[in-house]
């Protein structure tokens, strides 16, 4: 954010005070960019199909064992043991490559 004010700072700005002004929005850049990399560097990112598992799905294609649900706003194929007709609210409790695993929600 700093960095564009510092740019467009130097191009409005009359001289010498463009310079300045350009300077000192260029120090708070680098500490903003500073405070964001040490606030952010020990985040671990949550990607992929580990994330969805707890999450509540609705069954598109009935699990007679395997079928499809839809989470998060994905489809994706699921295997449940119980059983699942279309349009039940099942639980996602793991997965196995590619395919969840779910069960009817108790």
């Amino acid at each position: 954010m700093f960095f564009l004010l510092s740019i467009g700072l130097l191009l409005v700005l009359p001289s010498p005070w463009n310079a300045v002004a350009f300077l000192v929005c260029l120090v708070l850049g680098c500490f903003e960019a500073g405070y964001w990399w040490r606030r952010m560097r020990g985040n671990p990112v949550e990607v992929g199909a580990e994330t969805l598992i707890g999450k509540q799905a609705s069954v598109v294609v009935a699990c007679r064992p395997v079928g499809q649900v839809a989470v998060a706003g994905e489809r994706w194929e699921a295997r449940c043991d119980a059983g699942a007709d279309v349009g039940d609210v099942v639980t996602v409790v793991g997965r196995d490559d590619l395919q969840l695993i779910v069960e009817p929600r108790a």
